[in-house]
């Protein structure tokens, strides 16, 4: 899947007016841009090693528990990002941005189900988060296309599922179908 499809929230609005509520900028200004500076360099390893170090000392700080997903995510530490980004969202319920991030990370993983959730809880609790609605829109797309080649597996009418699939590819912006659904591991009735 294309990376570019999906689109993270870097710098979300809803945490900056939180953080200004909570701290005189000031006193993080400094380490956020030496953050945000490492990503944008690909420093990713050296961005998760300042930001778990401020995290250390500031635990319960929004901003750069989400920069430090995001500095996760860039460097492949994905189980870790999604466990952070799990973590901001139990201690703070009310931001969208992480739910986004959150999505696009099981996105790319193929799990579009649980992003599609993801997407539409970030939706729920902003309206008017485009990012999300975009976001959402690709998910239903990849799904779309992962039911269209289930149909064809299963004896569905082959010329039309054809067409229906490279306009989708078309629209995606990609040859490739959609990453087959992952099988369920659990037994049937247990929680995941």
């Amino acid at each position: 899947m294309p990376s570019l499809l999906f689109k993270q929230r870097s710098a979300p609005v809803a945490l900056a007016l939180l953080l200004l509520a909570c701290a005189s900028p000031f006193a993080w200004a400094n380490d956020y841009s030496d953050v945000q500076r490492l990503l944008k360099s690909g420093l990713n390893e050296q961005a998760i090693v300042k930001a778990q170090a401020y995290v250390k000392a500031k635990p319960k700080d929004p901003q750069m528990r989400f920069l430090l997903s995001s500095a996760q995510s860039a460097a492949g530490q994905t189980d870790d990002a999604i466990d952070t980004l799990r973590a901001l969202i139990s201690d703070y319920p009310e931001l969208a941005e992480p739910h986004n991030n959150l999505a696009v990370i099981y996105a790319s993983r193929g799990e579009y189900n649980l992003a599609r959730t993801e997407l539409e809880t970030a939706i729920s609790l902003n309206p008017n988060y485009a990012t999300a609605f975009e976001n959402l829109g690709d998910v239903y797309a990849r799904l779309a296309s992962q039911q269209y080649a289930l149909s064809s597996r299963a004896g569905g009418n082959a010329p039309r599922l054809a067409t229906k699939q490279r306009d989708l590819a078309q629209v995606l912006g990609s040859a490739q179908t959609a990453p087959e659904p992952k099988a369920k591991a659990s037994a049937p009735g247990s929680a995941r």
